[in-house]
């Protein structure tokens, strides 16, 4: 019996990483030992006092029931509390925060609350291959905006706004931007404002990264008008070490929250209760735990410059975040190239930068990943293969 996929999947291909992993794995079987560079993943654990509470709260009777859609205020007051310390930004925890079983859950929540036919979504070129695919599967159309080096990695709003934007109704940005680790000034910031202000755009801002290698953490909430026109999700994942917990927030103005509730309390019952509490104490740790981490982060990404250099790239030592982002030399047509090159000889896989959108494609990503003798063997393996070049 043969069943059709819906409309909606019918140009949503599999992420690229699922497919990536397989293909990895295949050739592990056969005994590679492929060292995988290309997903950010954090390697390192949660603060042991996050792992404590998990156990001690999973060990009681009473914290395996169903949940508040909109999370516990134990929860809520410690995200509204990490706002202010940490972004200069006043949240109601009461009205302006939603928990989120991971941000990748709050993409999609917001294109199927905002988004329909006959709509269309700005997305980056290149940017996280999420967008596009939530944008797709709201039935909107994605138009992607291209980002260049040239310009910082930034959109082009005087070019964008030439353009006819009457069917646009959100525009995804995301700075610390991924992949390319380039950052957001204020006065880029209180332009996208006024721009969404102009055009009647929802931005949503997608903020992950903004504590990894970044010494001012920034979020778009904390500029002037800016919770009128914008939406910003962030995460525990990469900050906290905690990606595979799937703990992320959605702040904005309660009648965004209100609005994406109503599609939320569809598709889920709530955050397991130890968790949240977990999470809670995550977001009270001192500053000493991100810059522990960065130290961590800082000598990785020393080592992944060193393959960077050996590949014969181009890079900024200005990006942040977690990954490198560098422009291959003109001896390969294009990064996918590149990438499957050095995954079949030295069996390194490095992420070709095509996949987050033709922008990138002629750059690579390495992910910070991976512990440093990791990537020494990484670099070994690769100026082997160089050497026999």
């Amino acid at each position: 019996m043969q069943i059709e996929v819906a409309k909606r999947l019918q140009h949503t291909e599999e992420y690229y990483f699922s497919k990536k992993l397989r293909e990895i794995d295949e050739l592990n079987k056969a005994g590679a030992k492929v060292i995988n560079l290309g997903i950010g993943s954090p390697d390192l654990p949660p603060h042991p006092d996050v792992i404590q509470t998990l156990q001690e709260q999973a060990a009681l009777p009473t914290t395996h029931g169903y949940q508040n859609y909109k999370g516990v205020p134990v929860l809520r007051d410690a995200m509204s509390n990490w706002y202010t310390r940490y972004y200069g930004v006043q949240l109601n925890p009461n009205t302006e925060i939603l928990p989120l079983i991971g941000s990748k859950e709050g993409i999609v929540h917001i294109c199927m609350t905002y988004l329909q036919e006959g709509d269309e979504a700005l997305i980056p070129n290149p940017g996280y291959p999420t967008y596009a695919s939530a944008v797709r599967l709201s039935g909107a159309t994605a138009r992607p905006y291209t980002l260049s080096e040239e310009h910082g990695w930034l959109p082009n709003l005087t070019e964008l706004e030439k353009q006819d934007l009457s069917k646009v109704k959100i525009m995804w940005v995301n700075y610390p931007h991924m992949p390319t680790g380039a950052s957001a000034t204020e006065a880029f910031f209180n332009d996208l404002v006024a721009f969404a202000q102009r055009n009647s755009i929802l931005i949503c801002h997608d903020n992950p990264y903004s504590f990894i290698l970044n010494e001012t953490p920034q979020s778009l909430l904390a500029i002037a008008g800016a919770k009128e026109v914008a939406i910003e999700l962030n995460s525990l994942s990469k900050s906290s070490n905690m990606a595979g917990w799937r703990i992320g927030m959605l702040v904005a103005a309660e009648e965004r929250i209100n609005e994406i509730l109503r599609f939320k309390s569809n598709m889920d019952s709530g955050m397991f209760l130890p968790m949240q509490l977990a999470a809670a104490k995550a977001l009270s740790l001192e500053t000493s735990w991100y810059d522990k981490l960065n130290e961590s982060y800082r000598k990785r990404r020393e080592k992944v410059y060193e393959i960077m250099d050996m590949l014969g790239c181009i890079y900024s030592k200005k990006q942040v975040g977690l990954f490198v982002w560098a422009k291959i030399p003109d001896t390969f047509e294009s990064a996918y190239q590149l990438s499957d090159s050095i995954l079949e000889r030295a069996k390194v896989f490095i992420t070709p930068g095509g996949i987050f959108g033709t922008a990138g494609n002629q750059y690579i990503r390495i992910s910070l990943c991976a512990k440093e003798d990791v990537l020494e063997e990484a670099t070994a393996r690769i100026k082997e293969v160089k050497h026999k070049d």
